[in-house]
């Protein structure tokens, strides 16, 4: 209602203290006067009259507008409004004294807040600082400790090295010692001597005579007995010569004697080896055969009992359990079948070259081969004809009249053929290993009804051209294809897998897991490897249920080893040199494989 006193609700300027300052001048002229009567007036001097100071334009203004209000039609709802605008103002004022009061409780709680975080922070840190004090204190007791445990070694220390030095002094002491008194004994034993040798020396002076007169005694009678020995067994050969020379009958007699005891020398001589080559052909192995089937007597007490099984099986199928080619399957086959019918109608053999990467099945076939034909195998190697020297010629004699002696036939697998049966144009061999490959090329100038021929070499082409025009078929074994492989892994997973699983040996259980789809994938992954190495991962896959802690084969032990497998295999490959894999052209040959 400030408005009907005319004031227009405006706040009164305020001075630098904080004081409203006086209004303004009126219009009235006596207004005007007092005004400038009251500049000279201080400051309080003005704010102390100001109380008793009254405007009576304002009320003028207050009743003008008092009637202006009653005669207007809208005075009462100005006068609503006005009271509705102070109730607003209330209002706004007690909602901002409770958001006052809020932001003061929010401030509280807030400063509680960070009150307590300062406690906790301030515990953290005393219990940091109390962790770190205990960890000093802790390391200065350790080292306190380690400190005692250095100084009581270095007391250990000294007082071992005072022992020692100890020791060492007494037994310098004892050395010199023992010196001194072995020296005082040379030194008696010494004088000893001297006094024995001059008193032995005085008396032969003084029996010089006496010695010399023995001497000559002894000399005369050992001539006496000499001259007579001479002169008794003279006269008895003279007169042995001298009845013998008269008598007839006695010369020949003795003459007759003598060359009877001649020829017995030499017949016992000559009797001793043949028999001692009997013996050896019949009972015993040639030194250059490693490994035969053929029945002898050494062998059988050396090995009864692989000998009792060897002759208990019975022949069987060549190719049984041999994973090959089609192709090469029905030409092995075919050899075999020959090699049978040749024998049972004692016909003449042929000689077969097998040649191809390691560990392809070449010995194996041919163990197969003379199993199945009714025949006795023996395996030698090239290599071992080399150091042999000059004995080679002897030694390849002895083994083809070995092998002649068979009375069931025999079939002689020489492996590594190479080494000893080169080129004599291009190669650069000794004068032994020449005189060994024209022996060879002697005892196998003609086809023999006795023994078979068949050699093996992964470099056939350093063959010399005798040896080729001696050879009837050449059979070539390729590394395995991945049908093949697939094959193989499926035969050496059961062998050495499943079979061992299924038997209950301890410490070897198989994992659950889709077997054929495994053995699928590492066929794919085992490419370029031989059946050798496919068996050795067969081994592998033992080894590594024996490794594992609980004795169980997994899916990931299988595979691991696969791969690893094929990367130690690309690995070897790598090694190889330029001129190796020239030689070995077959090595990342086709599919066929025998299994070893």
């Amino acid at each position: 209602m400030s408005w009907l006193f005319g004031y227009k609700s405006k706040v009164p300027p305020q001075g630098a203290d904080g004081a409203p300052e006086p209004p303004g001048p009126p219009p009235s002229a006596a207004g005007a006067g007092q005004v400038a009567g009251d500049v000279n007036l201080t400051k309080a001097e003005r704010k102390a009259m100001e109380a008793y100071r009254f405007d009576s334009s304002a009320l003028e203004r207050a009743a003008e507008a008092a009637r202006t209000l009653e005669r207007s039609q809208h005075a009462r709802e100005a006068l609503e409004l006005s009271k509705m605008q102070e109730s607003t103002r209330q209002q706004e004022y007690l909602a901002k004294v409770k958001e006052y009061e809020a932001h003061i409780e929010t401030s509280k709680v807030e400063q509680k807040r960070v009150d307590h975080e300062e406690r906790r922070k301030t515990l953290a840190e005393e219990t940091k600082q109390q962790q770190q004090r205990a960890q000093y204190q802790d390391q200065l007791a350790r080292k306190r400790y380690e400190e005692q445990l250095a100084q009581q070694q270095r007391v250990q220390e000294e007082n071992l090295r005072k022992q020692e030095e100890s020791v060492a002094k007494q037994e310098a002491m004892r050395r010199k010692t023992i010196e001194h008194e072995m020296e005082l004994r040379e030194k008696n034993k010494m004088k000893l001597l001297e006094a024995e040798l001059r008193a032995k020396a005085k008396v032969d002076r003084e029996n010089r005579d006496l010695t010399l007169e023995q001497i000559r005694l002894k000399a005369e009678e050992n001539r006496i007995t000499v001259m007579e020995g001479i002169k008794t067994a003279g006269s008895v050969l003279g007169q042995g010569a001298t009845a013998l020379l008269t008598d007839w009958n006695k010369v020949v007699t003795t003459v007759g004697g003598l060359s009877l005891l001649a020829l017995g020398v030499y017949t016992a001589k000559g009797a001793t080896g043949v028999t001692a080559r009997y013996v050896e052909a019949r009972i015993g192995k040639p030194s250059l055969v490693n490994e035969t089937s053929r029945f002898s007597i050494l062998e059988a007490l050396k090995h009864p009992i692989e000998t009792a099984k060897r002759l208990k099986n019975k022949p069987t199928d060549a190719l049984q359990g041999v994973v090959l080619q089609p192709k090469l399957e029905e030409r092995l086959r075919d050899i075999a079948i020959a090699t049978k019918n040749t024998k049972n109608n004692k016909g003449l053999y042929r000689n077969i070259l097998m040649h191809g990467p390691p560990g392809t099945g070449k010995t194996m076939f041919a163990k197969r081969l003379a199993s199945h034909s009714g025949m006795d195998y023996a395996i030698m190697t090239g290599g071992d004809v080399g150091p042999m020297g000059r004995d080679a010629v002897t030694a390849i004699h002895k083994v083809f009249d070995w092998a002649s002696t068979s009375r069931r036939g025999l079939l002689l697998f020489i492996d590594e053929a190479d080494a000893f049966l080169r080129k004599r144009s291009s190669e650069q061999i000794s004068e032994d290993m020449r005189s060994a490959l024209n022996a060879f090329l002697y005892r196998t100038g003609e086809q023999n009804p006795r023994f078979m021929l068949v050699l093996a070499s992964n470099t056939p082409e350093q063959f010399d051209y005798a040896i080729n025009d001696r050879l009837d078929e050449m059979v070539e074994f390729t590394l395995p294809g991945l049908e093949e492989r697939e094959r193989l892994v499926r035969l050496y997973f059961d062998k050495f897998v499943l079979q061992p699983a299924a038997e209950g040996k301890k410490r070897f259980k198989v994992e659950q897991w889709d077997y054929s789809t495994v053995c699928s994938k590492m066929a794919k992954m085992c490419e370029g490897m031989s059946g050798r190495e496919i068996s050795k991962l067969g081994v592998s896959w033992q080894a590594a249920c024996y490794a594992s802690e609980e004795g169980v084969l997994t899916e990931k032990m299988v595979l691991d080893r696969c791969e690893a497998a094929a990367r130690q295999h690309r690995q070897k490959m790598a090694w190889l040199s330029e001129q190796e894999k020239l030689d070995h052209k077959s090595i990342t040959g086709g599919k066929g494989f025998l299994p070893q």
